[in-house]
């Protein structure tokens, strides 16, 4: 099948879905200017003095605060970042009643900045932080106003609301996941390598007619797939 002929089928499945879930991952975000992970240029293969892994585990958030605040600011934070192509047609078919769900593996916000309601993040959000002693919130702005490790007014260092590694995902979050997916008929995969685990495996809970994968690269699960489309995510929604 030809490009073409793959987006012309596409718009098809689209046009023709009663409860269209979208499930995303950073490659929705790379045309924002948002690093992935896992590519050639990505955050993982980059040099540090420990490895990003690490640096995002809750151990070592937990043991070395200081360094963790500074890659966190540097590498992590992109309040200038505007949605692209991607985000605005999912916000778009949201409005017409043809998508019921985001879920996203994403932590920037950026869906909900492009208009899209029912955002389900899987690992959390930048945007959102905590007192981890009294609870308080606090914005992303306060983030970036400090340096150093944020602290609470009572003193309490501040968190940001993201799953690091060694940290489970939010139940209630994973479970409206689960369910939207189920539910759905159609699935379109986009800008996901699906080898993050657990988050991956609720593809596999999509029992309805149309699965459709999006990515630059192969992804484990293309057998899977009605469609496979191995091509920028923004420039195929573009077309859409």
């Amino acid at each position: 099948m030809s490009e073409t002929e793959a987006i012309d089928r596409l718009r098809q499945i689209i046009r023709n879905a009663r409860r269209m879930v979208f499930f995303g991952g950073a490659g929705v975000s790379t045309e924002s200017g948002i690093p992935d992970f896992r590519s050639p240029s990505g955050l993982y293969r980059q040099k540090y003095r420990y490895p990003p892994e690490t640096i995002l585990s809750r151990s070592f958030f937990d043991r070395d605060p200081e360094t963790f605040f500074e890659f966190y600011r540097e590498k992590m934070l992109f309040p200038s970042a505007e949605p692209n192509t991607a985000h605005k047609k999912l916000a778009e078919w949201e409005r017409e009643g043809l998508l019921s769900a985001v879920v996203t593996q994403n932590i920037d916000g950026l869906h909900q900045k492009a208009g899209s309601k029912r955002v389900l993040e899987l690992h959390g959000s930048v945007l959102r932080n905590h007192c981890m002693a009294c609870g308080r919130f606090y914005g992303l702005s306060h983030i970036l106003e400090t340096t150093g490790v944020p602290r609470c007014a009572c003193g309490g260092i501040i968190k940001p609301d993201v799953v690091l590694y060694e940290e489970p995902l939010d139940y209630g979050v994973t479970e409206d996941a689960v369910s939207a997916i189920a539910a759905a008929d159609v699935l379109i995969v986009g800008g996901t390598s699906l080898t993050v685990y657990p988050a991956s495996s609720y593809v596999r809970c999509f029992r309805g007619d149309h699965l459709v994968i999006i990515n630059r690269d192969r992804t484990p699960q293309d057998s899977y797939a009605e469609l496979v489309i191995n091509e920028p995510i923004g420039r195929v929604f573009g077309e859409c």
